[in-house]
C-alpha cells in the first residue's frame, strides 16, 4: 500500500509544481490553444491559453511509477512488469499523436492540427502495437498482460476471440475511448477531473484483484490478471498527476491539456480497462466519455438524414452552454455524473463479487 501512496504523492507533486513552470515556458514559446470559430462566444477569450499540459500530466505519471519502484527497490519479488511498462507505453505513445496535433495547430495558427487519416494511422500503429504486446509475455503462471476474451467485471467466458479479432477489437476500444476523451476536453478540469475520478476506480479494482490474486490465494472468485498491484502504481501515478494539473486547469484555465494530455487519458483509461479484464465495465465507469460521444454521434448522423440537430451544439457540453448554463456550473454537474458513474461501477464490480462469496 506504501508504494501506491507514493506514486500517486510523486505524480500529484511533480505535476502541481512543474505545470507553472510549463506555462511560463509556452507562453514564451507562443505555444498558445486556438478556439474554434462556430464554438460559444464566451471561450474566445481563451484563445491563446498555454496548450500541450498533457506533457507534464504524461511526463508526472512516469515519475510517479518510476518513483514508487525506485524507493522499494531490492525488495523480493519487487521489479517492473511487463503489464506496467505497457501501460505507459500506451499512455506515452498516444501522448505523441497529440503532441503532433497540438503542435501542427499552433504552427498553422488553426484549431484543426492532425488530419482525420494522420491522426487515425497514429492511434493505429500505437493501439495495436500495445494490443499485439498484451496478448505476450506470458508470467510464471502463463498469464498475459491482456485476455483475448470480452470482459466485463471478468472474462465473459462465451465471448473469446483469436488473436487477430482481440487485436482489431482492442484498437478499436483503445481509439473509441481516447477520442472520447479528447472529445470532453472542451471545458475547463473537465476532463482531468473526470479522468481523475475514473483512474481512482481503477486503483480499487487493481488493488482489489492484488490482493485477491488467484496466483496467490486460490479461492472463489479470485482474479486471473498479470502484475495487479503494477496496475494499481499505473493507476495511482495518473491520477496523483491529473489532480496536481488540475490545479492550474480549473476555471479560468490557465493552461489547457491539449490532445497531448486527452489521447493520452484516453489510452491509459482503455489501457487500464484491457489489462483489468474490465473492458465493458469501463463504459460505466467512463459513462461521462461515452455520453459526450454519443451526442457527437447522435448529432452527426441527424443532422445528415434530416438537415436538422437534436442539440444546440455538439458535444454535449457546450449544448449545455448555449442553454444558458454556465461554464463552472456544466464543469460541476458534469463531475457530479461522473461520480456517480464511478460509484455505480464499482457497485458492480463489488457485486460480482459478492456473487462468488455468497453474500
Amino acid at each position: 500500500m506504501r508504494s501506491v501512496l507514493i506514486a500517486a504523492a510523486v505524480g500529484l507533486i511533480v505535476s502541481i509544481l512543474t505545470t507553472p513552470l510549463a506555462i511560463r515556458a509556452f507562453r514564451r514559446q507562443g505555444l498558445g490553444q486556438e478556439i474554434r470559430d462556430d464554438g460559444p462566444e464566451s471561450h474566445l477569450s481563451k484563445k491563446g491559453t498555454p496548450t500541450m499540459g498533457g506533457t507534464v500530466i504524461v511526463g508526472a505519471t512516469v515519475i510517479g511509477y518510476l518513483a514508487a519502484h525506485l524507493v522499494f527497490v531490492g525488495e523480493s519479488g519487487w521489479g517492473f512488469s511487463a503489464t506496467g511498462l505497457l501501460l505507459l507505453f500506451l499512455m506515452v505513445g498516444m501522448g505523441t499523436v497529440g503532441f503532433l496535433d497540438d503542435y501542427l495547430k499552433i504552427r498553422h495558427r488553426r484549431s484543426l492540427g492532425l488530419n482525420k487519416t494522420a491522426k487515425l494511422v497514429g492511434q493505429l500503429v500505437v493501439g495495436v502495437t500495445f494490443a499485439v504486446l498484451a496478448i505476450n509475455f506470458p508470467n510464471g503462471d502463463g498469464v498475459e498482460p491482456a485476455s483475448t476474451v470480452v470482459s466485463y467485471v471478468r472474462d465473459i467466458a462465451p465471448l473469446a476471440l483469436g488473436p487477430i479479432a482481440f487485436v482489431i477489437l482492442a484498437y478499436l476500444f483503445i481509439a473509441g475511448f481516447s477520442n472520447a476523451v479528447n472529445l470532453t476536453d472542451g471545458l475547463d478540469g473537465l476532463a482531468a477531473g473526470a479522468s481523475a475520478m475514473v483512474l481512482a476506480s481503477y486503483i480499487v479494482i487493481s488493488f482489489w484483484q492484488f490482493t485477491h490474486d488467484c496466483a496467490n490465494e486460490l479461492i472463489e472468485g479470485c482474479y486471473t490478471v498479470r502484475d495487479p498491484l503494477d496496475v494499481t502504481l499505473v493507476a495511482a501515478a495518473g491520477m496523483g498527476a491529473c489532480l496536481g494539473f488540475l490545479w492550474w486547469n480549473t476555471s479560468p484555465a490557465r493552461i489547457f491539456m491539449g490532445d497531448t494530455g486527452s489521447l493520452a487519458l484516453g489510452g491509459l483509461l482503455s489501457g487500464l480497462a484491457i489489462v483489468t479484464r474490465t473492458e465493458l465495465l469501463l463504459v460505466v465507469l467512463g459513462g461521462l466519455f461515452v455520453a459526450v460521444t454519443l451526442s457527437v454521434i447522435i448529432q452527426v448522423a441527424f443532422f445528415r438524414a434530416t438537415r436538422r440537430r437534436v442539440f444546440r451544439m455538439a458535444p454535449l457540453h457546450h449544448h449545455f452552454e448555449l442553454a444558458g448554463w454556465t461554464e463552472n456550473t456544466v464543469i460541476v454537474r458534469f463531475w457530479l455524473v461522473t461520480g456517480m458513474a464511478v460509484a455505480f461501477g464499482l457497485g458492480l464490480f463489488y457485486a460480482d463479487w459478492l456473487s462468488f462469496v455468497g453474500l
